[in-house]
C-alpha cells in the first residue's frame, strides 16, 4: 500500500499557508505524541507520519518537488528514509520541538518531558551533487555510485573528539543538564528561559584530552562512494534526497543530508516533451510514394515501422508506450515521429526530365483531401 499525501496526513488544503500547515501538525502532534498515547503503535506511527509530511511541506524547495513530482520526488537511495520516515521519537522531538515551546510541559512530554533530551543535537550540513544522466537512464533508472568529498565522523575517537573516546568530564556550570535557566524580572512578573550552556555549548560535558586526530572536532574531511538508486522518468532540474549521507556533525549529532541535482544529457535524434518522445523521421519522395519499411531509434534501441505509400508530409505516426515512464509510475508517454519528405536541390538533367514527366500524370497533381478542405472553410468563416 502506498504512501498517504501529506495534505491528508495534515488534513490541509493543497493551498494552505506555511502558518496552517505548522498549526495543522502542531494539532496532529499533540494528537498523536507518545506520552500520550502509551504502547500504542498505531499513535506512534500517525505521530511519525505528521513530522514526515511537515518537514516537507514546511520546506518551501521540498514541497515543490512534492507537489510536481509526488513520493517519488522525495525518494533517496534504497533503504534510505525521506525526512520523518527516517527518523526516530526522539529525533523529531530534537528537530521540531520549538515550534510547541514550553506548552505541556515542553515538546518532550505532558508529565515532565521523559523522552526529550536537554542536551543540544548537532546537525552536519547537506550537500549537493549533480548526476547527468542520458535518456536511456531516464526511461530505464539508474544505479550511480558518486564520490563525495566530504566530512566524515572520526574513527580515532569514533566522533566524540575525545583522544580514546572517553576523555570528558561533566559541565560544571550546568551539571550535564546541556541548558541553563535564567529567571528576569519584567513589568509583567518573573519571566523564565532556558537556553543551552554556554560553557559546554549545549553537550553536558567538556572535553579533557582532545583527540590529535581530528582535533576536538570529532570529524575529518575525507572521500565517500556513495550508492544511489535514481527511479525511471526523472526529469532535469528533479532533486532527489539521500538522507544521512550528508556532511557529519561535529562531536556526534545527526549527519546532513546529500542531495542530488538531476541533469539531462540530450539525445542526438530524439527530444523529450514531458514523458512523450519526438522524432523527426526524413524519407524520400519515391518512399513517400510507394511506402517502405523503416528503422527509427528509441529509448530501447532500433525498431522497424512501415511507411504506408501516399504517406503525406507532416504525418505524425505515435508508437505507444515508447516514450518516458511517468516518475509516479502511472504511465509510459508515447514516440511521436514526424514525417518529413526531403525534397532534393541539386538534380542532374536526367533527374529533371523524369520529375517532368511525371509532372504530366494526373497522380502528380495536388489534391486537398477532405479534412484540408474543411480547413480552408473554417478559415473563410474566421475571416468573414
Amino acid at each position: 500500500m502506498g504512501k498517504r499525501d501529506y495534505h491528508e496526513v495534515l488534513e490541509v488544503p493543497r493551498s494552505a499557508s506555511g502558518e496552517e500547515i505548522k498549526k495543522a501538525y502542531r494539532k496532529q502532534a499533540l494528537k498523536y505524541h507518545p506520552d500520550k498515547n502509551p504502547g500504542d503503535d498505531a499513535a506512534e506511527g500517525k505521530f511519525k507520519d505528521a513530522a514526515e509530511a511537515y518537514e516537507v511541506l514546511s520546506n518551501d524547495d521540498k514541497r515543490a518537488r512534492y507537489d510536481r513530482f509526488g513520493h517519488a520526488g522525495m525518494r533517496g537511495a534504497a533503504g534510505n528514509g525521506f525526512g520523518g520516515a527516517g527518523m526516530t521519537v526522539e529525533d523529531i522531538f530534537s528537530s521540531f520541538g520549538d515550534i510547541f515551546g514550553d506548552a505541556f510541559g515542553g515538546f518532550g512530554g505532558f508529565g515532565g518531558g521523559s523522552r526529550r533530551t536537554s542536551r543540544t543535537t548537532r546537525k552536519g550540513s547537506n550537500l549537493r551533487v549533480k548526476v547527468k544522466l542520458n535518456l536511456e537512464e531516464i526511461a530505464n533508472g539508474a544505479e550511480k555510485k558518486i564520490k563525495v568529498n566530504k566530512y566524515i565522523s572520526c574513527k580515532s575517537c569514533h566522533g566524540t573528539g575525545a583522544k580514546g573516546g572517553s576523555s570528558y568530564s561533566t559541565c560544571s556550570t550546568c551539571q550535564g543538564a546541556g541548558q541553563v535557566t535564567r529567571v528576569s524580572n519584567t513589568f509583567l512578573g518573573q519571566m523564565q528561559t532556558v537556553t543551552a550552556c554556554p560553557t559546554c555549548g549545549g553537550e553536558g560535558k567538556n572535553i579533557t584530552e582532545k583527540c590529535t586526530i581530528c582535533f576536538g572536532e570529532g570529524i575529518v574531511k575525507d572521500e565517500e562512494i556513495i550508492p544511489i538508486s535514481i527511479p525511471a522518468g526523472v526529469a532535469e532540474g528533479m532533486q532527489m534526497t539521500v538522507s544521512g549521507k550528508g556532511n557529519a556533525a561535529r562531536r556526534g549529532g545527526v549527519n546532513g543530508d546529500l542531495l542530488v541535482m538531476i541533469q539531462e544529457e540530450p539525445h542526438p535524434e530524439l527530444m523529450r516533451d514531458g514523458n512523450d518522445l519526438l522524432f523527426n523521421l526524413h524519407i524520400s519522395i519515391p518512399q513517400a510514394a510507394l511506402g517502405t519499411p523503416v528503422e527509427i531509434p528509441t529509448v530501447d534501441g532500433k525498431v522497424k515501422i512501415k511507411i504506408d505509400p501516399g504517406t503525406q508530409p507532416g504525418k505524425i505516426l505515435r508508437l505507444k508506450n515508447k516514450g518516458i515512464p511517468d516518475v509516479n509510475g502511472y504511465r509510459r508517454g508515447d514516440l511521436l515521429v514526424s514525417i518529413n519528405v526531403w525534397i532534393p536541390k541539386n538534380l542532374t538533367k536526367e533527374e529533371q526530365k523524369l520529375i517532368e514527366k511525371f509532372g504530366d500524370s494526373p497522380n502528380f497533381i495536388p489534391r486537398p483531401d477532405r479534412s484540408e478542405k474543411n480547413f480552408f472553410e473554417r478559415m473563410r468563416g474566421y475571416f468573414n
